[in-house]
């Protein structure tokens, strides 16, 4: 059975809690798919009042998180199976690609930032830099949950198969509309081709539907 472990550093562990309590992500872990652990990287640091931050050279505002905490933590963690992953706005744009190359891995560390940011030397322990958008955050917590929740979902028996081969952003387009009973609501009906039990008829709409939104919405994507 494949099974992947995820550990994240972060100075605010209770952010996750409950997180992964709940629906696909709680039932990953009662079967043993993924383990997930949440590490407060202060209790790495070598200072006797547990700080964890500076003041940057050079001046400016607020604090920069210190090398030594995060070096120590991630070597007392790392293996020949990890991959490191810092979270920073500099990283390169998360999407579903990488969540499938991920899903691949056999240890994941994902090192979440807060305050002013981190020591540039940190990024010399890494794999990997992902930005999940160009908007900043408090930190490194919420990216953290967005990278866990799309990795184990990709995990062999976690969903079924033709869930996540029809998700968005396969082959860079948009899922296709779906709808469900009743067949008519506040006058709105379904395609009828949804009903008429032609599985090929079906497939087509689909394969249109799905286009004809990946160019109204998101045209970028078809550049890709």
């Amino acid at each position: 059975m494949i099974h992947i472990k995820i550990d994240i550093l972060t100075l605010f562990p209770h952010m996750f809690d409950g997180v992964f309590e709940e629906s696909i992500l709680k039932r990953a872990i009662e079967e043993g798919k993924v383990t997930i652990r949440v590490i407060n990287f202060r209790d790495y640091t070598d200072d006797s009042h547990g700080k964890v931050d500076d003041t940057p050279y050079g001046g400016g505002a607020g604090m920069v998180l210190r090398c030594q905490p995060i070096f120590d933590c991630v070597k007392s963690l790392r293996t020949e199976d990890s991959k490191v992953i810092l979270l920073t706005p500099s990283g390169v744009p998360y999407k579903q690609s990488i969540a499938y190359d991920l899903s691949h891995e056999k240890h994941i560390i994902l090192i979440c930032g807060h305050y002013e940011g981190f020591d540039e030397r940190i990024k010399s322990i890494c794999d990997m830099e992902i930005s999940i958008g160009d908007y900043v955050l408090t930190g490194g917590e919420v990216p953290a949950m967005v990278l866990v929740d799309s990795i184990t979902r990709l995990l062999p028996g976690v969903i079924t198969d033709e869930s996540y081969q029809n998700d968005s952003f396969q082959e860079n387009l948009l899922d296709y509309p779906t709808y469900t009973k009743p067949r008519v609501w506040n006058g709105l009906e379904v395609p009828s081709v949804l009903l008429s039990g032609n599985h090929e008829e079906i497939r087509k709409y689909r394969q249109e539907e799905s286009l004809r939104l990946t160019k109204e919405k998101r045209p970028d994507l078809l550049d890709k």
